[in-house]
């Protein structure tokens, strides 16, 4: 019962420490990179698709993306998907290519992300304490139904709050390094 939620719990962390990753990889950074396209879904033949099962994304150059459907009849849906999606970059049809030029950052831009990803890290690591709380609520039971020992007890919520510790350091090196990343001219 013990092994089960503290597994059940460094679970939980992982998938949150994954979440904010990918999270962050979709933040502009001055930079093209396939991962700000992951949210825009393209209207295709009805059914709203991601752009990344209908085309080749590209990065031949630090500010550019080069979009290649799949399908060469929805370049104009591909394109409308972009725009409506509202990333702030340059969109450029060229036959059944779509262009898509990052401009830079400016410094209050750069400030006003930094000011998110630090929102969204506070956020996850209350996740990650809420978590903690969960089974160390499951310990507390148990030890009441005399399950575990006081001993067993003590040396069980350690292991948690060293798990805790562990994501937490990891939630904050990936902030710190998409901070880094951000100021970056």
């Amino acid at each position: 019962m013990v092994k089960e939620t503290l597994a059940d719990a460094e679970q939980r962390m992982q998938r949150t420490v994954e979440i904010f990753q990918k999270e962050l990889a979709g933040m502009r950074a001055g930079r093209a990179h396939p991962a700000l396209l992951d949210k825009v879904q393209v209207d295709y033949y009805g059914t709203p698709t991601p752009l990344a099962h209908l085309a080749q994304i590209a990065v031949p150059e630090p500010r550019l993306m080069l979009v290649q459907p799949y399908d060469k009849s929805i370049v104009n849906q591909v394109e409308k998907a972009i725009q409506k999606a509202d990333l702030g970059v340059g969109i450029q049809v060229d036959g059944a290519v779509v262009r898509l030029t990052i401009p830079p950052l400016t410094e209050d831009r750069r400030r006003e992300l930094v000011r998110q990803v630090k929102r969204r890290l506070e956020d996850e690591k209350v996740a990650v304490r809420n978590i903690r709380r969960d089974a160390h609520e499951a310990i507390k039971t148990a030890e009441k139904e005399k399950a575990l020992s006081e001993d067993e007890s003590r040396r069980v919520q350690e292991q948690l709050q060293k798990l805790t510790d562990r994501y937490i350091r990891m939630l904050d090196e990936i902030g710190a390094a998409k901070e880094k990343e951000l100021m970056q001219p």
